[in-house]
C-alpha cells in the first residue's frame, strides 16, 4: 500500500506545482475590466502605421486580481482617427511578455473605444460590438471579439478624473487564417462572385441586417479576404460603426449609394440564382432566434433607446425576409448585376 501511495503523493505534488494556464483572451464573453493611462494628444501625435509607444495594460483575472502587461500601442484608422477624441488603436505585446497570461496566443491586437465623450457614447460602442456578435452567429468565419471595461486616466485631463469607457478588443486577421489553415489574400482584387457563393451570400445578407453600405470585397474596404483550402475565398468583414444598426452621430453615406441616411436599408449584394438566394434566406430566418438572442445578451450594456432602436432596425430587416413582395424588391430587385 505504502508502495502505491508514494508514486500517487508524487503525481499530485506535480500537478498542483505545474503552472495553470490561463484561459484564452476570446475563450470568455464575460467583459475584461483593464486601466489604461496615457494622453490622447500625445498618442494621437507622436504614433502611427510604423511607431508605437510604450505603455502598460491592467487587466484582472477571473480571480479579480489585477496584472500588469508591457505592451505597444499606437493609432490606427482613418475616419475616426481623425474625427474622434479617442483614437481607434492597435495594441502589440512581444511574446516573453504574453507567455502564461490571457494574451499569450496575440500578438496583435484592435481596441475599439467610444469615439466621443458623450454621455451615451458607450451605447455606440455596445451596437457596434453587437455587430461582431450577430456576425458570429451567422457564419464561424469571423473576427473574435471581446469587450473591456477600460478605466481610462487620460494624462491630458489636468484635474486627472478617470473615465469608465465600454470598448472591445478584436482578433487579428492573421489569428482568424490560422484558426481555419488559412492565409488572408493581399493585394488581389477578388469580385464577390468568384468567392464561395454561399459565404459571400451569407456576407450580403448580413451587410444588410446590419444596414451597412459602407464596404466592398473587391477592393477590401473595411474587408480581409480569407483563403481556406487550395482555391476557396471568401469575405472577412469589419468596422461597423457606419451601420444603420449603430447610426453614430458622425456616420457619413457614400456618394456610391443612393440613400441619404445609413439607416436606409439597402442592399449591395450582387445577384445569385434565384434558388440560392431563397435558400439564403430561409437560412437567416432559421436563425432568427439566435440572433435576437445575441441582441437580449447585449441590452446590459445598452439603455433603453438603444435597445429599442435595435430591436426596430433588426425587426424591420425579418419584416422584409418573412414579406414575399418586400423580399422581391428589396433584395431580390435590387441586386448588384455583372463583374465589373
Amino acid at each position: 500500500m505504502k508502495k502505491f501511495l508514494i508514486p500517487v503523493l508524487g503525481l499530485l505534488f506535480l500537478l498542483l506545482s505545474y503552472p495553470i494556464l490561463a484561459q484564452d483572451l476570446f475563450s470568455s464573453q464575460e467583459a475584461l475590466p483593464v486601466r489604461l493611462k496615457f494622453s490622447v494628444k500625445e498618442m494621437k501625435k507622436s504614433t502611427n502605421d510604423s511607431t508605437y509607444s510604450d505603455q502598460v495594460l491592467w487587466y484582472q483575472d477571473e480571480e479579480g486580481n489585477w496584472d500588469s502587461l508591457e505592451v505597444e500601442l499606437r493609432t490606427r484608422g482613418n475616419f475616426r482617427l481623425d474625427n474622434c477624441y479617442y483614437p481607434p488603436l492597435r495594441l502589440k505585446i512581444k511574446k516573453k511578455k504574453r507567455e502564461g497570461t490571457p494574451f499569450e496566443e496575440h500578438k496583435h491586437l484592435k481596441v475599439v473605444l467610444p469615439c466621443t465623450k458623450v454621455k451615451n457614447a458607450n451605447g455606440f460602442v455596445a451596437k457596434e460590438f453587437l455587430c461582431y456578435q450577430l456576425y458570429q452567429q451567422v457564419t464561424p468565419y469571423s473576427f473574435q471579439t471581446r469587450m473591456i471595461q477600460v478605466e481610462m486616466e487620460n494624462l491630458d485631463d489636468k484635474k486627472g478624473e478617470k473615465e469608465q469607457l465600454l470598448g472591445f478588443l478584436i482578433e487579428d486577421d492573421d489569428n482568424v487564417a490560422d484558426r481555419f489553415g488559412g492565409e488572408i489574400v493581399k493585394d488581389v482584387k477578388i469580385h464577390p462572385n468568384f468567392m464561395l457563393d454561399t459565404a459571400s451570400l451569407r456576407h450580403d445578407f448580413f451587410q444588410f441586417l446590419i444596414g451597412n453600405t459602407d464596404f466592398s470585397s473587391m477592393f477590401r474596404h473595411n474587408e480581409k479576404i480569407l483563403k481556406v483550402g487550395k482555391n476557396a475565398v471568401l469575405p472577412l468583414p469589419y468596422d461597423f460603426d457606419m451601420t444603420g444598426l449603430v447610426n453614430p452621430p458622425y456616420a457619413q453615406v457614400s456618394d456610391l449609394v443612393d440613400i441619404e441616411h445609413v439607416t436606409d436599408r439597402l442592399y449591395r449584394g450582387y445577384c445569385r440564382d434565384p434558388e440560392l438566394m431563397e435558400y439564403m434566406r430561409q437560412e437567416f430566418l432559421q436563425k432568427e432566434d439566435q440572433i435576437w438572442q445575441a441582441v437580449k445578451n447585449m441590452s446590459v450594456h445598452m439603455d433603453e433607446s438603444d435597445q429599442k432602436s435595435c430591436t426596430r432596425f433588426i425587426g424591420d430587416f425579418f419584416r422584409i425576409m418573412k414579406d414575399d413582395f418586400q423580399f422581391q424588391r428589396m433584395v431580390m430587385k435590387a441586386c448588384l448585376t455583372g463583374t465589373s
